[in-house]
């Protein structure tokens, strides 16, 4: 006996006074598929350098579905056939940890210093809140103070090599589907073998954090520009943070901040990581082949827009397919004329389905998927209509940023609605991260782990190899069950913001029943209503260097309107045909009687005048003050905005008279020469003409008293304007 105790304490003198290193910690895990956590956890191994051995991958998991039920048996019974090699070294140090929810932060170093505190411990345990999986066995624990974890969690674990050899071959081998929580817990609770190995829990998260529960007990300060996890409830700073259980999304959060991914003054640091650079690829036949899945799911504004930006995405044209799921027989005929210019573009295939073939749109996106998998294609690029994809790069620079799923930030111009969410409720819907508006307002910039994304993202098809996401659910949103699918099975959403990519629109007022429904876009879709109609020179007419022409005195011209504002514009007006017939009795007007009377339609009666107000304060206003300086009416005030159609069998010209107006505008909806010959506009005072309008461009001159002009003759053709009478 004295002889056994001899040796006892020869070991611990000679453990003692060996020096603990980094050579001696060696992080072992069990991991049978390297999933994007997989990969998430080796990459912080590798940032921090660790040395680690992984067992089991390629192998099959017999360990149980460890999401809804106990399991996790396997894992010991893989340590046990790895960690045979190490059953005699006391001086090596092991530390265990699961693979697809945890993190390391810190090096090596730090975690060695912190085991080291907690001697005459062997092995050291994480520790939890709950109690799982047998909630009876709480009443076994040892009690805590109030601000430490009280259960053990066998989800990381460091000790002493033998020791843990000692300790998992202490009892007989137990089923792959066995809990192994269950068994180590048996073990610690058992206060035979919790002393013979001197067995602790990391009650405080010095080295483990266990986040199920504690999610808001856990900070982000910074240090040497880099964050760090803080426990502000045990005054903590662990380095070995484990999502269990539900806090995964917790975990996936503080993702996009540690483990040296993003940095406070660099910004995205894991940006630069793992890039695939296509320009290397000087064959276009060998660029990955990508399926663009293009889904119109209800009316949407500036289609036409959407489907040309599409086609100027700069990719081989031969190396895209192109997927329609059409829900909406408003958009037929714009549809099918894309499609037919997709096919001159020589993509390699154009696929459609209509409204026509009864196909929902969760069956469409399973479709989708299911043609990309069967096809092999390297990606499915989808593309809802609301998407305006800006950036011709979008579809190059998603592919080099090699990630499973990945969508690019887009944004409703001027608002906080995006194409993700930066979490979720326990219920599965929306909820605001903390992180939300410095992502959509780009104080932060990177690739952020998120829930859940909609409307346009790129699905690497090596995922589809292996697994099928799910959009159908009758209970559910396509977009959500989506999210949900990919979630539940372990696969990372991706969101950049790194660059501009493009906006949302927004569909929800959009009313197909007007006859021009783009026209009256200007509240629900400015930013788009404005790429189209305004005119792309009207801005160099604010810049103060500028100086706008004055063909005739205090009378200037200055582009305004595109030639498609006018086309519709005019469009409208006809397909509306309320012409007045230039009589001069008006029932449009409050008196009943026009003293000047012209053939035109007032923009009351095609329910544009609010939108035409708008467009008067926001495009015409800013160039009256430019112009007519001193003179200032906000908002500028009009009574009569109309438009008048000239032409020689009816009204051609108008006799002079002065406007009832402060001043007057009058844009050219049409072009002379082309589209009639004659008119124009005379000023009598100053005996000056303009015959020679501009399609587009809009003529501003005082009303009142000054102003004396007539409109001259139209003699072939149909002339249009729009004029306004401002500030009567």
């Amino acid at each position: 006996m004295l002889g056994q105790i001899i040796i006892l304490l020869l070991v611990i003198f000679s453990n003692s006074i060996h020096a603990i290193s980094k050579g001696d910690l060696l992080v072992v895990s069990v991991a049978t598929n390297e999933t994007d956590g997989y990969q998430r956890f080796i990459r912080s191994l590798n940032i921090y350098g660790y040395k680690y051995e992984i067992y089991g991958l390629g192998q099959q998991w017999k360990g149980g579905n460890m999401k809804h039920s106990a399991g996790g048996g396997q894992k010991i019974n893989l340590l046990r056939e790895n960690l045979v090699r190490y059953k005699d070294d006391k001086t090596k140090i092991i530390l265990f940890s699961d693979s697809y929810d945890v993190i390391f932060t810190q090096v090596p170093e730090f975690i060695l210093d912190k085991f080291q505190a907690f001697k005459p411990a062997r092995i050291v345990f994480g520790a939890e809140d709950f109690c799982w999986p047998d909630k009876d066995l709480q009443y076994a624990y040892p009690l805590v103070e109030s601000n430490e974890k009280r259960f053990l969690n066998s989800g990381g674990f460091i000790g002493y090599a033998s020791d843990i050899y000692e300790m998992i071959s202490s009892k007989e081998k137990i089923a792959d589907d066995d809990d192994d929580q269950l068994f180590y817990t048996k073990i610690f609770l058992d206060e035979f073998s919790r002393t013979k190995w001197s067995i602790v829990l990391d009650k405080r998260a010095d080295i483990f954090m266990n986040l199920n529960g504690a999610i808001d007990e856990i900070q982000l300060p910074v240090l040497n520009d880099e964050n760090y996890v803080h426990n502000s409830w045990t005054d903590s700073v662990p380095t070995v943070i484990h999502g269990n259980g539900p806090a995964k999304r917790g975990l996936n959060y503080l993702s996009n901040y540690i483990a040296r991914v993003w940095s406070p003054t660099k910004g995205c640091l894991q940006c630069k990581e793992n890039l695939i650079d296509l320009n290397q690829i000087t064959d276009h036949q060998q660029w990955p082949m990508v399926y663009i899945a293009i889904f119109i799911e209800y009316p949407t504004p500036f289609l036409r827009e959407y489907f040309d930006k599409i086609l100027n995405l700069t990719y081989p044209k031969n190396r895209l397919g192109v997927f329609i799921h059409n829900q909406v027989e408003y958009h037929k005929e714009l549809t099918e004329k894309y499609m037919t210019k997709f096919k001159e573009n020589d993509y390699q295939f154009v696929k459609y389905f209509h409204h026509d073939d009864d196909i929902t749109e969760g069956e469409a996106r399973q479709q989708a998927i299911t043609e990309c998998q069967e096809n092999k294609c390297d990606y499915l690029f989808v593309i809802d209509s609301i998407v305006q994809l800006d950036n011709s790069d979008t579809l190059m620079k998603l592919i080099s940023l090699n990630r499973s799923v990945i969508s690019p930030m887009l944004l409703r111009p001027e608002k906080t609605w995006s194409n993700f969410w930066g979490d979720y409720t326990d219920e599965g819907f929306y909820k605001r991260s903390s992180d939300y508006l410095d992502i959509i307002n780009n104080s932060k910039t990177g690739i952020f782990n998120v829930p859940h994304i909609a409307h346009c993202y790129l699905i690497n098809g090596s995922l589809l190899k292996s697994f099928t996401p799910q959009y159908i659910d009758m209970r559910t949103d396509p977009d959500l069950k989506f999210c949900q699918s990919l979630r539940d099975d372990g696969h990372f959403i991706y969101l950049t913001n790194e660059i501009k990519y493009g906006h949302l629109i927004d569909p929800d007022n959009f009313n197909t029943s007007l006859i021009i429904p783009e026209l009256y876009e200007v509240f629900s879709n400015l930013h788009d209503w404005k790429a189209r109609y305004i005119h792309p020179d009207y801005y160099k007419a604010l810049e103060p260097n500028t100086t706008l022409q004055e063909p005739c005195t205090d009378v200037f011209w200055f582009p305004m309107v595109t030639e498609a504002f006018t086309r519709d514009l005019v469009e409208l007006m006809e397909k509306f045909n309320g012409w007045s017939g230039s009589a001069h009795n008006d029932h449009r007007l409050s008196g009943g009687y026009e003293n000047v009377p012209t053939d035109d339609i007032h923009m009351t009666q095609v329910d544009f005048n609010e939108h035409w107000l708008f467009i008067l304060r926001e495009f015409v206003q800013p160039i009256q003050q430019k112009l007519y300086t001193g003179y200032y009416s906000d908002p500028p005030k009009a009574a009569l905005n109309f438009v008048v159609r000239y032409m020689p069998e009816y009204q051609y010209k108008l006799r002079p008279h002065h406007d009832a107006s402060t001043y007057t505008i009058n844009l050219a909806l049409n072009d002379v020469g082309k589209d009639y010959e004659g008119g124009g506009c005379r000023f009598l005072r100053y005996n000056c003409s303009m015959a020679s309008t501009i399609r587009g461009w809009a003529l501003i001159h005082p009303g009142r008293l000054t102003h004396l002009h007539e409109g001259l003759p139209v003699i072939k053709g149909k002339r249009y304007i729009m004029v306004s009478f401002i500030d009567p």
